[in-house]
């Protein structure tokens, strides 16, 4: 568990700079240049991943449940993982209305991915890994949308071509992990 832990502190780290240490992020971009900057928080995101990934397989070999969901909410998670893929392709796709409308798509992604996670698995790991994603979520959504109104930032408006691709790319990419890539990856049938 010690391994899952120190991987989300860097890696969660790494990726709330801009929340809390954001004049010293632009600072060491000036310093070191963006494309230094973007290869140095690519290797620790890197490196906070790996330590999960490993860490989170560690974690499995002994189980510690902390609570059992009822299989309603198991089944609800198929559809909180599917607004979820559908908002990550919604933060890639060009002018689409979800964008437009909620402005950080992909970290609302993670929120509802998280959250459905932790309604539908009881166990320590498990609530460790997406309690931490949906917490990070959580106040990464926040200050993005408060710098957003500090900066007055406006998304462009959204066109049904875009939110057409949005949904399917979101779907396709849903339907391959469902259906082969998370038992492939992860072990296990999310759909049984």
């Amino acid at each position: 568990m010690a391994l899952l832990i120190l991987g989300l502190v860097i890696f969660l780290g790494a990726h709330s700079i801009r929340i809390f240490a954001n004049g010293w992020r632009q600072r060491q971009i000036a310093r070191v240049g963006l494309g230094r900057w973007k290869g140095l928080y690519s290797l620790v995101s890197a490196i906070g991943l790996v330590l999960i990934i490993v860490g989170f397989g560690q974690a499995r070999m002994n189980p510690v449940l902390l609570y059992v969901p009822p299989a309603l909410l198991r089944h609800l998670n198929i559809l909180f993982t599917l607004i979820a893929f559908i908002l990550v392709a919604a933060a890639y796709s060009p002018r689409n209305h979800i964008k437009a409308w909620i402005g950080h798509p992909m970290v609302a992604g993670v929120k509802i991915w998280a959250l459905g996670h932790l309604l539908a698995i009881g166990m320590l790991r498990d609530v460790v890994l997406f309690g931490a994603f949906l917490l990070w979520a959580i106040v990464d959504f926040a200050a993005s949308r408060r710098r957003d109104r500090a900066a007055g930032v406006v998304y462009p408006a959204g066109s049904p071509m875009g939110d057409a691709v949005a949904i399917i790319a979101g779907v396709i990419v849903w339907a391959a992990f469902a259906f082969w890539l998370h038992r492939l990856l992860i072990g296990v049938n999310p759909l049984i």
